[in-house]
């Protein structure tokens, strides 16, 4: 009994040490503003800013744009940024990072337009996938075909917390 006692404990205690040793520290570096920028560095129309944990990227949306595509052009905005794989790539580089927040502003004043957050824990990989297909087929043929703004719209504002000026988008 006693042997069998004793080879429970050390089975036990070898287990228990395997888990201790198999726990490494969790990632949570957060970027730079010229690292964050870097990712964005092939859209001159982006400015990008770290605060805290969170990634803020100011894109500005031409005005014409906002006056010929109306209130559906300046709710889409954000989401055109947010669901793409640039984002998706921030999140899997750096594990401190808890959200990208995008906002759109227009005109030489730069008034803010529309701002969404997508938080870290907002799409998983099966939703990630869906963004950006939906966000690509917006991207492609929106122009064209207004239904793709609309669900890229309506995807964004299932997945994250938004906000539009009632000037762009009356209540």
């Amino acid at each position: 009994m006693t042997i069998r006692w004793r080879q429970t404990i050390g089975m036990g205690l070898g287990f228990l040490a395997l888990s201790v040793g198999a726990c490494e520290e969790p990632d949570l570096t957060v970027p730079t503003e010229s690292e964050a920028q870097a990712y964005f560095a092939e859209t001159p129309s982006v400015t990008v800013e770290v605060g805290g944990n969170v990634v803020v990227v100011n894109v500005n949306q031409p005005y014409q744009q906002l006056l010929r595509g109306g209130a559906l052009w300046a709710r889409v905005g954000p989401y055109v940024y947010l669901f793409s794989s640039t984002t998706e790539q921030l999140f899997s580089d750096f594990g401190g990072l808890a959200g990208v927040r995008v906002t759109t502003r227009t005109g030489s004043r730069q008034e803010r337009v529309a701002t969404a957050l997508l938080a870290r824990n907002g799409l998983n990989d099966l939703t990630w996938r869906r963004a950006r297909n939906i966000a690509g087929r917006a991207r492609l043929d929106g122009t064209e075909r207004p239904s793709l703004l609309e669900d890229l719209v309506l995807w964004g504002e299932d997945h994250t917390e938004f906000e539009y000026s009632p000037r762009w988008v009356p209540r």
